[in-house]
């Protein structure tokens, strides 16, 4: 993998502008924690010959490997730690007719793992172990997000129609065997994105072209809560590892932090000049990750929102997402077609130590 950006691209990232220094108190020195050194470490790209992005990448829930679709109907996935050379990953195909556009990992298990596509109408269940996938489902609607319940046995995917479907893990009426079936909820709900929360009893909502985030219950869909987030939509959501914060994103390129014990937003990142496309947290909750429709990933601290470092990216990514268990992170895109450069290619870079 080659750490160097194009420096034409580095020109036109514009520098991390300093906001007013934090509390004390909410340091990291303060709370006797070792902050790190995120400037020390390079980008690591994997360009792949393709017309198209690489829409999605994710990580296994113990780490081992990282899951990148986009570009055909195959799933490549890889073992960073051992490499991230292009042919050292492992393909699985067969279960789609077009382009694979998502993947989701089962929380409960490094092995299993769904992908889904918009054209072809499909979400398909895989176990790693196995080159063919365990189940198949087509659909009416266009699958566009895939979201694990805590407990691995509900999956709950918005379609390109901005609506909410369900899946359940179980027997369905006589059937012996037990698999993936659509639930009877209808699909009346609108959303862009859904999540579980971290216990399962949640799910939190975002629609591109709503200004609030919506909280409701799982699985009676009662409105829990709906706080006031971004001007012009909220499109993007991550929940805080430790149960503290829940971040958004908006087309505004804000980031707000809501508190989840009040439901109040404790604080604003206003350090993005883009809309944002996507968030995470650090395994530890301590630093949050911004992907936005510009050329660079920001790292930020959760407890004060100090902008930390800005990674440059070859591309602008679509999505980013943070190690399990390590300070390191995943993010993909495809590169600008240039005049007299070369073509686009696919790209998916770590950035981070440990692996």
């Amino acid at each position: 993998m080659s750490s160097q950006v194009n420096s034409k691209e580095e020109e036109e990232v514009a520098p991390l502008q300093r906001p007013p220094s934090p509390p004390l108190h909410t340091t990291f020195a303060a709370r006797g924690l070792h902050a790190q050194n995120f400037p020390a470490h390079k980008p690591r790209d994997l360009r792949i010959p393709s017309p198209q992005a690489i829409t999605h990448v994710a990580w296994s829930c113990d780490g081992k490997r990282l899951a990148g679709v986009g570009i055909d109907k195959i799933t490549r996935i890889w073992t960073p730690e051992t490499s991230m050379e292009s042919r050292a990953a492992t393909h699985f195909s067969g279960g789609h007719s077009d382009d694979v556009d998502y993947i989701s990992w089962n929380p409960t298990h490094p092995e299993l793992f769904c992908t889904s596509s918009q054209k072809d109408r499909r979400i398909v269940f895989w176990d790693a172990r196995q080159s063919r996938h365990t189940q198949q489902i087509i659909l009416k609607i266009s699958p566009v997000q895939t979201n694990y319940s805590p407990d691995g046995r509900a999956l709950i995917f918005t379609s390109a129609g901005h609506q909410l479907f369900f899946l359940t893990f179980g027997k369905d009426g006589d059937a012996a065997k037990t698999q993936w079936h659509l639930s009877d909820k209808d699909g009346s709900i609108v959303a862009s994105t859904a999540m579980f929360n971290h216990v399962g009893d949640g799910i939190i909502l975002t629609h591109h072209s709503e200004h609030s985030v919506r909280v409701m219950d799982y699985p009676t869909l009662a409105l829990r809560e709906s706080p006031a987030a971004h001007v012009g939509g909220c499109v993007a959501v991550a929940l805080d590892p430790r149960g503290r914060y829940l971040a958004s994103g908006g087309y505004d390129s804000i980031v707000n932090m809501f508190d989840l014990s009040e439901w109040i937003c404790v604080r604003t990142i206003s350090t993005c000049e883009n809309a944002i496309n996507a968030l995470s947290f650090s395994y530890d909750g301590e630093y949050l990750a911004i992907a936005n429709t510009g050329s660079y990933i920001d790292i930020c601290a959760t407890e004060t929102g100090t902008p930390l470092h800005r990674v440059p990216a070859l591309a602008p990514s679509p999505t980013v997402t943070w190690h399990p268990s390590k300070y390191v992170f995943a993010y993909c895109g495809q590169t600008k077609l240039r005049e007299g450069g070369p073509p686009p290619v696919a790209v998916i870079s770590l950035f981070g130590g440990g692996i």
